[in-house]
């Protein structure tokens, strides 16, 4: 999987998904904890993220599926991506096939203007 898929969270100084999770399975130590709770105080994608998670019951599933939907996107990225090289091959087999054909009937043209001038 492409590195630039890997973690949305990465770019952004907001909280990691094992950190979350931690958090909320109380892994954390004093100091980490008030630093997360400092930042759910300012964030508010990180505050949405916690509650989402308050949610699922089977937290120990969450990689997995994070995993699962990541394999999906990418899936469906190299289609996607797939159909538009394909779409651009034709193209250009179309255009090569147009210019031919334009350059044979120009050759036929040139060659009955030949011989009806004679």
């Amino acid at each position: 999987m492409s590195d630039q898929f890997h973690d949305i969270f990465v770019e952004t100084n907001c909280l990691g998904q094992q950190e979350l999770l931690d958090y909320l399975q109380g892994k954390l130590s004093p100091a980490e904890q008030h630093r997360v709770e400092q930042h759910l105080a300012d964030c508010e994608m990180c505050n949405d993220a916690l509650e989402g998670l308050q949610q699922i019951t089977k937290k120990e599933k969450i990689p997995f599926w994070l995993r699962e939907i990541k394999w999906n996107l990418m899936k469906k990225l190299r289609l996607k991506n797939h159909r538009k090289r394909k779409l651009k091959i034709y193209v250009s087999a179309i255009l090569v096939t147009a210019i031919v054909l334009l350059l044979v009937f120009m050759v036929y043209w040139v060659i009955f203007e030949i011989r009806r001038g004679n």
